[in-house]
């Protein structure tokens, strides 16, 4: 199944499923999240922090673009896994450290538009320097990143087990990791492989 997908998502992103040439390690389970008090820009034009959308019992934070097929694909399940975390004490955010000199699509109107369109109740934010992405060792669009209530990461990768029909999915990891953290139970399942297109960094100044 999983080649399969593989097969059908790289036809509309052909040049970024091969891995950017940053690669990042990512961030380690029970850390707690760098780069906490960087302030972006969200497309209702106010400015947030990882500190500051932190919920009391935990924060989701999901790197992902307009661009890329496999964010599409998840799109609307990231904005119901998101808008629910945010009911539930779980803080949430989305953001976009892709370069948008690189394909206009990751424009900030687009942004805008898109987070409209989803229902987003939730920030969509711009990672202007790409180095919020660098810190965490994000890599892919999109890939999760859940901290529970004490600030430490317990889950860390995609969405679910299958981008392109969700009503075939069979392993919803990160909406289980959600449930956990809202209850402050353990997540059953703390990693599993972000697929998707690679983040298209913006150049180091």
């Amino acid at each position: 199944m999983i080649r399969s997908l593989l097969a059908l998502l790289t036809l509309g992103c052909l040049a970024s499923t091969t891995l950017a040439q940053e690669q990042p390690k990512p961030l380690e389970l029970g850390s707690a999240a760098p780069m906490s008090d960087v302030l972006m820009k969200a497309v209702d034009g106010k400015e947030y922090s990882l500190a500051s959308v932190a919920g009391p019992k935990g924060t989701l934070v999901v790197f992902t673009c307009n661009s890329c097929p496999w964010a599409k694909a998840w799109q609307e399940r990231v904005a119901a896994i998101g808008n629910a975390a945010a009911k539930r004490g779980v803080g949430a955010i989305a953001i976009n450290a892709n370069d948008p000199g690189r394909n206009p699509e990751d424009g900030f109107e687009e942004m805008a538009r898109r987070a409209k369109s989803l229902g987003f109740t939730f920030p969509y934010a711009v990672d202007a320097t790409s180095d919020l992405a660098r810190g965490f060792g994000a890599s892919s669009t999109p890939e999760a990143f859940l901290f529970d209530a004490k600030g430490l990461l317990v889950y860390h990768g995609t969405i679910d087990d299958n981008a392109r029909e969700p009503k075939a999915v069979k392993q919803r990891w990160l909406r289980q990791a959600v449930d956990a953290v809202a209850a402050g139970r353990t997540v059953a399942t703390a990693e599993t492989k972000a697929m998707g297109c690679s983040i298209k960094f913006r150049a180091k100044s």
